[in-house]
């Protein structure tokens, strides 16, 4: 699969693993590919960035503070967050508790020293649907505007940050396949 990908979309993919590395993380998820996707510049993923506004130092910032927040959960989403909630479940709290009993950012998972990491199950699902995405607009590789595309539609973390930050499927959709149009939805 990985023959079909562009420059962009492979830069990607290794900017991912060198940030699950930097962080000493067990697997490589989609918070690393959305993170690894917005250093990119010159390609379409990041003209669609720009586009709908979401390319500056503070966007990128704010994501990656948004993305800490979710690994200090152990990967638990704002959603999966209230729906805990809902039954009395205060994840800040347990998330609290486990620091103060292990030490900080015990529930990140940083603890990898050396070897290849394997993606998580969400980060492989972001590969495969960016294959689909590709193959149903009729496009001949795979783009890291696929791989963005993937990100923003698939149930989990990086669709709600994406989400919160402006960044829709349609709003991408719109960009890339709609006339240019620049207005997130």
């Amino acid at each position: 699969m990985f023959e079909k990908f562009t420059q962009g979309a492979r830069d990607v993919v290794k900017g991912a693993f060198a940030r699950a590395e930097r962080e000493r993380a067990e697997r490589v998820d989609e918070g690393h590919m959305l993170l690894a996707l917005l250093d990119g510049s010159g390609t379409r993923g990041a003209f669609v960035l720009g586009a709908l506004g979401a390319d500056t130092e503070e966007w990128r910032t704010s994501i990656g503070r948004a993305l800490a927040g979710v690994r200090r959960r152990a990967g638990l989403s704002r959603a999966d967050t209230e729906a805990l909630a809902g039954i009395g479940i205060d994840v800040e709290e347990v998330v609290a508790r486990v620091e103060q009993a292990h030490g900080e950012g015990v529930l990140t998972g940083g603890r990898r020293v050396g070897g290849r990491r394997p993606l998580t199950r969400e980060a492989k699902g972001v590969l495969e649907s960016s294959l689909r995405i590709a193959l149903a607009h009729h496009d001949r590789a795979i783009g890291d505007e696929h791989l963005l595309l993937a990100l923003a539609s698939r149930p989990g973390v990086a669709s709600e940050v994406l989400a919160e930050h402006g960044v829709t499927v349609a709003g991408v959709e719109r960009v890339l396949y709609g006339g240019g149009e620049a207005v997130a939805g």
